[in-house]
């Protein structure tokens, strides 16, 4: 069974409420989205948004990268072939991680569509369901407790607040969240690169002193300041994440091996896909870390592409999918069931996405 063709297109999906963070605010979901199809017409599917601040990459350089660079290193390849798939993949380009990604989850979900499996149990795992955090943006407090008060309504039992606007102000934010929905929800803080080293510890201990009992911090200090990270871990008690500073197995390796944080957030678009975030869980389990597993502002077919990956690995303890319940519409046919705070698996094979979107889809192109 061979690779024949790769079709290209895009999506735009508003989002019920803007998404904000320290570094950006976005009102709709705008991916590039691609189909693998082989020569006995069995179709896999893929999905890369575009993500500038974080890969460098846009919607054009997400599209001409598969079309001028990935695709045509794979075109004509045997999907059995997988690991030397994935070499040309990877070989085809440097960086745009997230254009890689978005063929190499296609590809997965073609191999296991063609083993007659599920994604996740030819990955070797057997959870049919996995629980997920729901995002709080960053907004003034009346708006966070809103949407904190919404989210538990709605049935989640994990929140991950996105701060590091406003430096010692967000203590008083994730303070009044935690007053507004209980000691018996779990609080996760995103601070998204926005502190300083010093504010961070300063504003960590803080929230420690003052009971908010925060599951953990994710990437307090900016991407490459990774002896910033470390002083930041030293000196408090609540487990640091790297998130951005991690893209690939060599940088999990780095920050394991010199103890610059305590756990991994692992996303799909930054590792280039799949095949190398599995590189990255044989480090995590041989060193006994923990991995979270996240996203961008991902619409359903790769979210579900990283919820078999989640519900595959044991050593991914953590989950923040926050899928379809963050978008006024889901077209999508197919893939997990998202409920509330519940991911569940299903029994169709691969990832579970049998066709494009039928709305907000606009075709760009095949590769042959």
């Amino acid at each position: 069974m061979k690779i024949d063709r790769i079709e290209i297109g895009e999506v735009a999906i508003p989002l019920r409420t803007p998404f904000k963070t320290a570094s950006r605010t976005v009102d709709a979901v705008n991916n590039i989205l691609i189909r693998i199809v082989t020569d006995s017409g069995t179709a896999g599917y893929g999905e890369a948004p575009p993500t500038a601040l974080i890969t460098g990459e846009t919607k054009a350089s997400i599209r001409e990268a598969i079309m001028q660079y990935i695709a045509p290193s794979i075109i004509g390849m045997e999907i059995f072939d997988l690991d030397t798939i994935m070499q040309r993949l990877h070989a085809s380009i440097v960086n745009n991680t997230s254009a890689k990604a978005a063929v190499d989850m296609a590809v997965y979900d073609l191999y296991a569509k063609t083993l007659g499996q599920p994604l996740y149990k030819v990955l070797g795992g057997a959870k049919r369901k996995i629980e997920t955090a729901y995002t709080i943006s960053d907004n003034p407090i009346d708006e966070m407790l809103r949407d904190s008060m919404q989210a538990v309504q709605d049935g989640f039992s994990i929140l991950n607040v996105n701060v590091g606007k406003q430096r010692l102000k967000d203590v008083d934010s994730l303070l009044a969240i935690r007053k507004a929905v209980g000691p018996g929800i779990r609080i996760r803080v995103e601070a998204n690169q926005g502190w300083s080293p010093q504010d961070a510890v300063r504003i960590i201990s803080l929230l420690e002193d003052k009971g908010m009992q925060t599951e953990l911090v994710e990437q307090p200090v900016r991407a490459h300041d990774l002896a910033g990270l470390k002083f930041v871990k030293q000196h408090v008690q609540t487990p640091i994440v790297a998130d951005e500073s991690i893209f690939s197995m060599k940088d999990a390796l780095h920050i394991i091996q010199t103890q610059s944080a305590d756990l991994i957030n692992i996303k799909l678009m930054k590792t280039g896909g799949i095949h190398e975030a599995l590189k990255i869980c044989t480090v995590a389990e041989t060193y006994g870390v923990d991995c979270m597993i996240g996203c961008m502002l991902e619409s359903k077919i790769s979210v579900s592409a990283a919820a078999h990956l989640a519900a595959a690995k044991n050593c991914i303890t953590m989950v923040d999918l926050i899928g379809p319940s963050f978008y006024k519409i889901e077209s999508y046919e197919g893939g997990p069931l998202f409920t509330g705070g519940t991911i569940k698996l299903g029994d169709a094979n691969g990832i579970g996405i049998s066709a494009f979107p039928k709305a907000h889809f606009k075709k760009l192109g095949v590769i042959k």
